[in-house]
């Protein structure tokens, strides 16, 4: 596990001591690790929902999915400022 390895290090390394158990610890960067991780996805599904109301030019073939799909995300992320 991520957090249990980061929170060993800075454990090691003395860089730090912690009020509450290192369990807590642990569990709370985890949940920071994972709400990370899950930044992009939550992303690609708001593109997806967006990209819902241009189903019908998409399958007719006057749109690229594709294309479309990566400048919105581009958008969103720009407008965000979202580093992923």
């Amino acid at each position: 596990m991520i957090a249990r390895t980061i929170v060993d290090s800075i454990v090691k390394s003395d860089a730090a001591t912690f009020k509450a158990d290192k369990s807590a610890v642990t569990d709370a960067i985890n949940e920071i690790v994972l709400s990370e991780l899950m930044v992009e996805d939550r992303l690609n599904e708001e593109v997806r929902e967006i990209l819902k109301k241009f189903e019908a030019d998409i399958e007719k073939g006057r749109l690229d999915y594709k294309q479309l799909f990566d400048l919105t995300k581009k958008k969103l992320v720009r407008e965000r400022n979202i580093i992923l």
